[in-house]
């Protein structure tokens, strides 16, 4: 009879390796993305007469703000030497700030496609997008009511915690999906080819979905 595998001999032992590397993903992300915007762009304005520098604050903070920050969120509960009352604030402060950043987001792509004459919700990008956005906004309050309100009572919170951590993972792979289908988007409409940009665009994506690989596996321990 073949032995019994433990769930254990699948958890990472040491995060820490994985977390730098989140990090420092993080930061080349961050420096593509504005390099893209401000670069090859046409720059950044919540208004403007030159229409795509409105959209292109969608971008930023549904990446940047959106994104990342719900990945660092994830990896400093995990990671983080602090205590455990400590975790669940600065892991509900961060993905407080994804999920404002995301709202802001949405409103300045829904901005742009007003202004301009474009219809709303009409690719797969904004759909699988502003559910993610409606998914987070309900799973944070719905956490901050079972995990930090101090009336919820412990049993309900043990019952909780493991679907919370399903269903926030879950999202956060939707967010990934979200973004990766929005560079796709881009990328075609924007007719890109193997030029400067294109290559910008494409290494965003990857990195971005390296990003998620790294916040996954930090899950796992």
């Amino acid at each position: 009879m073949p032995n019994k595998v433990s769930s254990s001999s699948y958890q990472v032992k040491s995060p820490i390796a994985i977390t730098i590397f989140g990090h420092l993903l993080f930061i080349a992300i961050t420096t593509l993305v504005l390099v893209w915007l401000l670069h090859f762009r046409e720059g950044l304005a919540f208004s403007s007469s030159n229409k795509p520098k409105i959209f292109n604050i969608h971008p930023l903070l549904m990446v940047i703000g959106f994104v990342l920050m719900a990945g660092e969120a994830i990896m400093a509960y995990t990671t983080t030497p602090t205590s455990r009352k400590n975790h669940k604030l600065f892991h509900m402060i961060l993905h407080l700030i994804a999920l404002l950043t995301g709202i802001v987001g949405v409103i300045a792509v829904f901005k742009f496609h007003n202004e301009t004459g474009i219809p709303h919700m009409y690719t797969f990008h904004s759909w699988i997008g502003l559910s993610t956005i409606i998914l987070f906004g309900l799973q944070w309050i719905l956490s901050f009511l079972t995990f930090l309100y101090p009336r919820a009572r412990s049993s309900t919170r043990s019952r909780v915690a493991p679907w919370h951590a399903l269903i926030g993972i879950t999202i956060f792979f939707m967010a990934i999906v979200a973004a990766e289908t929005g560079l796709v988007q881009k990328f075609i409409f924007l007719g890109l080819t193997r030029n400067q940009e294109g290559l910008i665009v494409n290494f965003i994506g990857l990195l971005i979905l390296l990003f998620g690989i790294s916040v996954g596996v930090t899950v796992l321990v």
